[in-house]
């Protein structure tokens, strides 16, 4: 598995925070997907958080673990117009059916790219990913 997808499914719960304007805005993400190899987020064309990727496509992404230790990311994203990424992030996490479906014109899936960063406790050395 990705190591960026493994780490992000372990988290549950991830924050992601981008640029609006001179204000950061961080929101919290549960659906990550590994597509051929690559990882992917969701999220609706319609929504802030969305038009400030396309803005500025760089994120930093930060989460928790119950061990104390926290996941801590910069990356980029990239819209990917792919109806079977899509297909299978609903697969993957059928209560985004409830907002979503192929086709509707909102459901955007983003690729997580250029990643860099790793898990970082107190008590060990950072791991890498």
């Amino acid at each position: 598995m990705n190591k960026i997808v493994e780490a992000l499914k372990k988290a549950g719960t991830f924050f992601i925070a981008t640029e609006d304007g001179d204000q950061p805005r961080v929101r919290p993400f549960g659906a990550v997907l590994e597509y051929d190899g690559k990882p992917y987020l969701c999220t609706g064309n319609a929504k802030p958080c969305f038009a400030q990727m396309k803005a500025n496509p760089k994120v930093e992404i930060s989460a928790t673990y119950p061990d104390h230790s926290w996941l801590r990311l910069t990356a980029k994203v990239e819209p990917i117009d792919s109806d079977d990424i899509r297909a299978a992030m609903l697969e993957e996490y059928p209560e985004l059916k409830g907002m979503y479906h192929v086709g509707d014109g909102i459901f955007e899936v983003l690729e997580i790219k250029e990643a860099s960063g790793g898990i970082y406790s107190f008590g060990a050395e950072p791991v890498i990913l």
